[in-house]
């Protein structure tokens, strides 16, 4: 039996939500318009999820009346005590999660995500009837099939691929790429088996195929991620965040709810744009990187970490103090490491101190820098750092040359020369800063033991022009902060 067609304040606070959403993610583009997007993004959420707690069953003549009775009275206290608890969660995680542990819970909560998908759709399977997708025989409609064949499928590889995404960004689980032997083989006929199944499931609703395509799913998804190195884990980030988003469109058609469809069709399009956009910015295939790190070496490529012992040049606090205040331009290239060190703060003291001696500061930002877009974006931010002083890597790569001192805190594959020069190496062709044409480097990292993310030891480490400052990132700033005022 189809559904009645909802009355129309409902369609028009559905696309209230729509619109809130869309200028949510335009406001979301930018640092300057972020916060406002957020609020706007989360009125239109309210929105959404209000009224469809107020749509109640149709009444046989096919409009929307309210009608409660106790069953329902009961109902809407679970769906509230369900959304109570979720909610004060969520606020709580929120409230006590460090903005280094930020890349792990995203993709935490993109297991969620589909997870809930998945979860919705075998309950929709389970009772088809209440939820408006059956006939009186109890059949499911082949388009309803379909929906939720596909809605589960997309859910599952959401929630098998975050939790190996999680497991990678905090540290419990390797972050090098895992090839099994045949995985192209493997990874191309589970997906063949899904989509088969999916087609069956049009013609028999048997509980074994929705089974079976909700346990291939998982297992695809498992398989889809290990493969792919942390060079690449900003990119799964993001990919992950897409497919959310059309699992959450799915089941938004199985629910016959227009604004889970809107919503979804808004992740999941907006993600595979980023995802695309974060691709070519590291000359990745974006078929190749969603495949599982396809075309990748098996023997993993450059990145086993090796090092080799070549002489360098340590430096101190004082040296950069002395060398930052009597430069033209300064160039900062924040990183990961600086986000663990929670150095922001000081590394906006620090820009503040130079521009009051006359030197140009600014702040050089790759799209990849973290383990998540966007990623030191969030943090000058946080640290009040201008946005006219925040570069992207076209805006201020042609600069360095021109550039008296060139100042890496915590950042390392997205200057590591490697990728322009070394074919072996997994990050060889993403597009990095040149910082190698600067006249000084500065190097911030904790020791000369690590390496990049992507486990690819650095040339400049080791160039003439370069001073390594070997303490944490904080310390290291307060250090200079107070040789510079003095």
């Amino acid at each position: 039996m189809p559904h009645a067609a909802p009355p129309a304040w409902v369609m028009l606070a559905y696309l209230i939500s729509g619109i809130c959403f869309i200028l949510a993610l335009r406001g979301l583009s930018s640092p300057a318009t972020s916060r406002r997007g957020n609020r706007l993004g989360i009125f239109g959420m309210a929105l959404a999820v209000l009224t469809t707690l107020l749509i109640n069953a149709p009444v046989p003549d096919g409009t929307f009346l309210p009608q409660p009775t106790p069953d329902d009275l009961i109902t809407l206290v679970r769906i509230l005590a369900a959304v109570a608890i979720g909610g004060a969660i969520g606020f709580f995680i929120a409230r006590k999660i460090a903005m280094t542990d930020m890349p792990q819970l995203v993709a935490a909560f993109h297991s969620l995500v589909g997870l809930a998908a998945v979860l919705v759709g075998l309950a929709a399977y389970l009772n088809p009837i209440a939820f408006g997708i059956a006939g009186p025989d109890g059949l499911i409609h082949v388009q309803s099939r379909v929906e939720m064949g596909l809605g589960i499928a997309i859910g599952a590889i959401t929630f098998s691929g975050s939790v190996i995404a999680f497991l990678k960004l905090a540290g419990k689980m390797s972050g090098a790429p895992i090839m099994l032997p045949g995985r192209h083989v493997i990874n191309l006929g589970t997906l063949a088996a899904i989509l088969a199944l999916v087609g069956y499931f049009t013609q028999d609703q048997s509980l074994w195929v929705i089974v079976a395509i909700t346990a291939l799913s998982f297992i695809i998804g498992f398989l889809l991620i290990i493969p792919i190195g942390g060079a690449d884990m900003p990119v799964v980030v993001s990919m992950l965040n897409s497919y959310s988003g059309w699992a959450a469109a799915a089941m938004g058609f199985t629910l016959h709810n227009t604004a889970m469809i809107i919503t979804g069709a808004l992740v999941g399009s907006s993600g595979a744009i980023l995802s695309y956009i974060m691709c070519k910015a590291m000359n990745r295939s974006f078929v190749s990187v969603i495949a599982g790190g396809f075309g990748a070496n098996d023997s993993g490529g450059g990145g086993d970490g090796t090092k080799v012992d070549r002489p360098w040049k340590r430096g101190s606090a004082e040296d950069a103090a002395f060398l930052m205040k009597e430069a033209n331009q300064v160039i900062i290239i924040p990183g990961y490491g600086m986000a663990v060190a929670q150095a922001q703060h000081v590394l906006r003291e620090m820009g503040d101190l130079l521009k009051e001696a006359g030197v140009t500061v600014k702040y050089a930002i790759h799209p990849v820098a973290g383990r998540m877009p966007g990623h030191m974006n969030v943090l000058l931010a946080e640290a009040n750092v201008p946005y006219d002083e925040v570069f992207e890597l076209e805006d201020i790569n042609g600069e360095f040359a021109q550039t008296d001192v060139a100042f890496i805190i915590g950042a390392n594959d997205v200057v590591n020369p490697a990728a322009k020069t070394d074919k072996s190496s997994p990050i060889y062709g993403m597009p990095v800063f040149d910082v190698d044409k600067a006249k000084t480097i500065f190097f911030v990292k904790r020791s000369m033991g690590g390496v990049g993310y992507s486990g690819v030891d650095n040339d400049v480490f080791y160039m003439d022009q370069t001073m390594m400052l070997l303490a944490d990132a904080k310390k290291m700033v307060e250090e200079i902060n107070k040789a510079l005022q003095h």
